[in-house]
């Protein structure tokens, strides 16, 4: 098990979400949470706060592509770009 000081963003990003939504919806890392309906747009907000806070990452206006948001694997990915890995 993952400590969360070793948690990839895929493990921190789900928990995050999870939270917000709810232990009880299941979707796969790679599911479009905007098409399930699981994101509005102030929550989109709120997730992109949450990612800069939490990589220390600064999200620029070019950034805001919403395939950079669409699941949690996308998410990984686009962290991943933001710090060089």
């Amino acid at each position: 098990m993952e400590t969360p000081t070793q948690a990839g963003p895929r493990v921190i990003i789900r928990e995050f979400l999870q939270k917000r939504i709810g232990q009880d919806v299941q979707f796969a890392d790679t599911e479009d949470i905007f098409q399930l309906g699981l994101v509005n747009s102030l929550f989109a907000l709120e997730l992109v706060v949450f990612l800069e806070k939490s990589f220390d990452i600064a999200v620029e206006n070019e950034d805001l592509n919403l395939d950079n948001f669409r699941s949690v694997s996308n998410m990984e990915t686009f962290i991943l770009k933001k710090k060089g890995k």
